[in-house]
């Protein structure tokens, strides 16, 4: 397949960055669907996603339009059958029922660029049709080297592994590489221990199981592909296949012992001890089937190639070799039963063969319809080594670089010339060699090899015909027929051999269709047989979804496909937080939130352990009457595997997610702790065993902290700035006042003071408002804590304003405030821009009228610009937000009030069929603001913590022994006081400060003389305004290193309802809009804020709580006079 006719080149400098790359996650998750277990190297899926673009490539050489175009292209380009599966993959792909299970390649990612590849538009819908058929081919390449990796027993898939599969495939050679002579092979290696060397018991056993597996795959193609047609003829079908179901049967549950057997193996024990699996079955008589099937085939004089397989003694092999190396006494015993039991079984197995299967040697490799891989790569390498050493002339590739496997070798006569030729039948070649006698033909070449290359056919390239017998001429002969129309003729010695060799060819020719139609016929069982789950009787999470337990949104996950809930019963809510179908990590991660507003701690260990705990399925009526009480054993076996492990896995992965994110839940309770390190110590089998260790070490970290305290030392790239002093020197703690305190460091110390309260609010402090119920002390202590000091400070400021009665000082204190807000914005502390904000808009300081006009108007426009961040919902604060760079302290009322709707504009339950089901539609919508709320506060500030300032903040008290009301009727009275109302000229009061009223400046005495340096890094955006003292420059220290993990997860933000638009100017630039209440006097009123300027419900909220909402404070700072004013 060649991309030359198209114009368009996916790989040329221009095109290739546009799709290098794009295709690879999703190829990651096609693997986890074809073989969950496995895992590929990243070069492996480049490699993949450049097979894939080829194909692509082919495709669009027609120049689709409609989609029967790209499928008549599927059909005259793609080998028989494949082209088949993709077309009804694709067709189940574009058809309406299918949404809820979308491709996964990015087909909104693929669709845009088809137009440049094109030159024209398609319709979505042909482009979703052709990636479906992209996807069915790049599954159909990960199965294929999956397949590959599991027989020799790897556990990562790896560029080379892909090709030395596709080698092997005739198939997927014809699509992708038709008019080559091989692809690119590796270098062999041979560096693998000999598999000649001494195994271990466990090492034995692994073999078994392998061999198990790949021998069950046998049966399954034998009676899934072979016998299906079949089986509507009862005597043809007994005729020919005997008891091979119930041999299907046996090995299923000898597996399924053996596996279960190393699973649960104690991690003390040296190995698994599995002589008992077969003791149990050996004295059942359940390979009893082997001698009545060998006996059926063999009177029918059944192809050799079958009864081989039922020839080969190895599982006796096994049984000694096991019994050999076990150390164990009762095994041993159970080994020596178990061979006993099976003597006359093997004796008569032995008996029945000898008298009709031609005698072979044991080195000779006997025919498959699947041929098994050799125990390991290693093997097969040497072994093609040693036949390449041997033959004289060699040329090109080595054999290793395009086989995989070698299949038998023997002597044919070459019909027409009448000469011998020695054969040797690799998966990808043939090659024909004559017995060397004479001396070498090549110059240098050695003497030592035994056979001269003559010929070699590459076996994807040729087509197997068999010849009847020619009197005279030849007798049981069979033709290669080369793709060019030349043929060669080989004749074995007798039927038998003949049908040796035909059976061999036969079986590489049709073997990767033979697979394909296995895997087909596979994945269609499964879908019509749904898995037996044990009643909802005995295991409640079993009971089927119905409109009266769950109900689902309509659309799903855009990227992953999977279901959203929309509301449910608890026990469903757990069962999908765990279902085995699928995982869901937001779903995850949003139910361990939220789920403390319907569930509690203790209630959900309940339910976790009552879903890991899984009971068997009972049987069927049917599979009672005809095998007792215990389900059939290959069901079972399916039950576990895709069933009991997924879901217990996923109960573990809960629990580490618990124990990471919300540990405090552990830390209020012990009991709860201790229930769940009993559970986790309960927990047997290997697979879970990671898992078991994981929550472990969570644990022991999280206690270790616990006891130890939080750590708060945190290594910043640069040196945080010096502390800024003002009057008042360190130490001198009774002179700490606003005007007496550098401003700077005022809003630095604060500042960190509330990203230190921001950064400690749990989820769980927000999900359900229970900051506002009874006990909100227990549930929210870190959300009150930082919603009181948001009270007390913008209290404080209005304090220090109303109590300094001398004009001239009021101004100097409202400047000086202004200024910390400057430092607030540099360091983006929107929580205390607002804070200062809430202050200025209060009713005892927005009254001031004569205080404001001595304010500098560049001071009043910055105040101006602060206020207009609350307008319009937040909208301009939001798009701040958004813009710049952290660390930042967001202003936390805004969620509040978002959450607060969301809790009390949604119900808790929806009612359906007279049911109430938990509104899991709402907890979703709070945890996407909690989760905003997480985004922000993994970032910490380069500053200095300075203890005294810090502990003077933390203290503040300025309401003193006062109530609510008698602090909101003071501060309005003493406004009143210093300008009362509806006077020219204000009273004369003494001056309250001693010292200077000059300020320090808001520039950094680090930074002097030139311009100002920040510690925290702030926006990439340069800004318009700047201010005579703080021109802006670079910041200083501006990069820090990333803290430690929050205790909380750290979640995206949700797609915000504002605008996302970021404003290159200053955080506070101003657009043309309504006039500030700061802008002039004239717009003033001396009875408190105008309707524009008051403030907004949301920032109430936050500033004061719902333990403030229904006091005369709320009405004072609306605008409103207490009513006794």
């Amino acid at each position: 397949m060649q991309a030359a006719q198209l114009q368009y080149d996916f790989f040329n400098e221009e095109n290739a960055p546009k799709w290098r790359g794009l295709l690879v996650p999703s190829l990651n998750k096609v693997l986890s669907q074809v073989h969950p277990n496995l895992v590929s190297q990243q070069e492996a899926l480049q490699y993949i996603e450049e097979l894939i673009l080829l194909l692509l490539s082919m495709l669009c050489q027609a120049q689709p339009r409609s989609v029967q175009d790209v499928e008549e292209r599927v059909q005259k380009s793609f080998p028989h059958p494949i082209d088949k599966w993709a077309i009804a993959d694709a067709q189940a792909a574009i058809e309406k029922r299918k949404r809820r299970n979308p491709l996964a390649l990015p087909v909104d990612k693929i669709h845009p660029l088809l137009k440049e590849v094109l030159g024209y538009k398609i319709d979505h819908q042909v482009s979703v049709y052709m990636v479906a058929v992209l996807e069915y081919i790049s599954a159909d390449i990960l199965k294929l080297a999956g397949n590959y990796v599991r027989n020799i027993r790897h556990y990562e898939i790896s560029q080379q592994d892909i090709t030395v599969a596709m080698c092997a495939d005739k198939v997927l050679m014809d699509m992708f590489h038709q008019d080559e002579e091989d692809i690119s092979g590796f270098p062999l290696m041979d560096e693998e221990p000999s598999a000649s060397e001494e195994q271990s018991y466990y090492e034995l056993v692994k073999s078994f199981m392998a061999d198990g597996r790949q021998f069950l795959r046998q049966l399954d193609l034998i009676i899934k592909v072979f016998r299906e047609p079949f089986a509507s003829n009862a005597m043809l079908f007994s005729h020919i296949f005997s008891r091979i179901v119930d041999i299907h049967e046996v090995t299923v549950k000898l597996l399924g012992l053996i596996e279960d057997t190393v699973e649960m193996t104690d991690e003390g024990s040296p190995h698994p001890l599995v002589g008992s699996c077969f003791e149990d079955l050996a004295e059942e008589l359940a390979f009893d089937p082997y001698e009545t099937y060998a006996q059926d085939i063999l009177r029918s004089g059944f192809h050799e190639h079958f009864l081989s397989q039922l020839s080969k003694p190895g599982a006796a092999f096994y049984l000694q070799q096991l019994e050999e190396k076990s150390e164990d006494e009762e095994d041993k015993e159970c080994l020596k039963q178990a061979i006993t039991a099976l003597l006359n079984l093997q004796s008569s197995m032995e008996r029945i063969c000898s008298r009709s299967l031609a005698k072979r040697r044991l080195s000779e490799s006997a025919c498959r319809f699947y041929s098994h891989q050799m125990k390991g790569k290693h093997l097969a390498i040497k072994k093609m080594n040693e036949i390449q050493k041997n033959i004289d002339g060699w040329e090109g590739k080595d054999i290793g670089q395009c086989c995989n496997e070698f299949i038998m070798e023997g002597t044919l006569t070459r019909v027409g010339a009448k000469h011998e030729r020695h054969i040797f039948l690799f998966d990808g070649l043939m090659i024909c060699c004559k017995s060397n006698h004479g001396p070498p033909r090549l110059p240098g070449a050695g003497s030592t090899a035994e056979y001269r290359l003559k010929e070699k056919f590459f076996m994807r390239k040729v087509q197997i015909n068999d010849k009847d017998d020619k009197e005279g001429e030849y007798r049981h002969a069979f033709e290669i027929i080369l793709k060019d129309g030349n043929s060669v003729v080989f004749a074995a010695k007798s039927a038998e051999e003949k049908n040796g060799w035909m059976a061999a060819l036969i079986s590489l020719q049709y073997r990767s269709t033979l697979e394909r139609m296995l895997d087909s016929a596979m994945m269609q069982e499964e879908k019509e047989e749904q898995m037996r789950l044990p009643g909802a009787e005995v295991y409640r999470f079993a009971e089927a979804d119905s409109e009266e337990n769950v109900v689902f949104e309509e659309n799903v996950q855009s990227k992953s496909g999977i279901p959203i809930i929309k509301a449910g019963t608890v026990l469903k809510l757990i069962e999908r937080l765990t279902f085995h179908m699928y995982a869901d990590p937001n779903f995850v991660r949003t139910f361990l939130t939220t789920y403390r507003s319907f569930c509690k701690p203790q209630e959900l260990l309940d339910l976790l352990m009552e879903r890991f705990d899984i009971p068997e399925p009972r049987p069927s009526e049917a599979d009672q009457l005809e095998g007792g009480e215990q389900p059939l054993s290959a069901e079972l076996k399916r039950f576990r595997k895709e069933f009991v492990q997924p879901v217990q896995l996923r109960v573990l992965n809960v629990c580490r997610h618990w124990v990471e994110h919300h540990f405090y839940d552990f830390e209020r309770d012990a009991h709860l702790l201790r229930r769940l390190e009993e559970f986790i110590a309960l927990v047997r089998g290997k697979a879970m065993r990671k898992w078991v260790e994981s929550i472990t070490k969570i644990i022991q970290r999280k206690k270790q902290v616990q006891a130890s305290g939080p750590s708060h030392s945190i290594t910043f790239q640069n040196s945080p700035p010096p502390v800024e002093w003002h009057l008042s020197k360190p130490g001198q703690t009774e002179l700490f006042d606003l005007m007496t305190l550098h401003p700077i460091e005022i809003a630095r110390q604060l500042t960190l003071l509330e990203s230190d309260f921001y950064r400690a609010v749990q989820p769980s402090e927000l999900v359900g408002s229970v900051w506002t119920k009874e006990d909100k002390e227990i549930h929210s202590p870190n959300l009150l804590r930082m919603i009181r000091h948001t009270t007390n400070l913008t209290l404080w400021f209005e304090k220090c304003i109303v109590e300094t009665e001398n004009l001239e000082e009021r101004a100097a204190v409202v400047a000086r405030i202004i200024e910390i807000l400057q430092v607030f914005q540099e360091l983006n502390n929107f929580n205390g821009v607002l804070e200062v904000v809430s202050a200025m808009n209060s009713s005892p300081v927005y009254r001031l009228d004569h205080t404001f006009e001595q304010i500098p108007s560049r001071q009043r426009k910055i105040l101006e610009e602060a206020h207009e961040l609350s307008e319009d919902h937040y909208k301009k604060y939001l798009a701040k937000l958004r813009s710049i760079n952290p660390p930042c302290v967001p202003f936390f009322g805004i969620y509040l009030t978002n959450i607060l709707k969301t809790e009390e504009g949604n119900p808790d339950f929806l009612k359906r069929h007279g049911k109430d089901l938990i509104n899991f539609s709402k907890r979703r919508k709070v945890a996407e603001i909690t989760g905003e709320i997480q985004q922000y506060q993994n970032q910490p500030y380069c500053l200095r913590v300075e203890g005294d300032i810090r502990k003077f903040f933390e203290n503040l008290n300025p309401m003193e022994d006062k109530s609510e009301k008698e602090f909101a009727d003071y501060l309005f009275n003493k406004s009143l006081e210093i300008e009362p109302r509806n006077v020219r000229s204000l009273p004369r009061f003494a001056k309250k400060y001693t010292c200077p009223l000059k300020s320090p400046g808001v520039r950094p005495s680090s930074a002097r003389p030139g311009t100002m340096r920040h510690p925290t890094p702030l926006q990439n955006e340069p800004r318009k305004i700047s201010y005579s003292r703080i021109p802006d420059t670079d910041t200083e220290g501006g990069a820090v290193s990333a803290p430690n993990s929050p205790r909380t997860p750290l979640t995206p933000p949700p797609a915000s309802a504002a605008s996302s638009s970021t404003d290159v100017g200053s955080v506070f630039d101003s657009p043309q809009g309504p006039s500030s209440p700061f802008h002039s006097s004239k717009t003033r009123s001396s009875h408190g804020p105008s309707n524009q300027s008051q403030l907004s419900p949301q920032l109430l909220l936050s500033l004061i709580g719902a333990e403030l909402v229904s006091n005369k404070l709320l009405l004072r700072l609306v605008g409103r006079e207490p009513a006794d004013c």
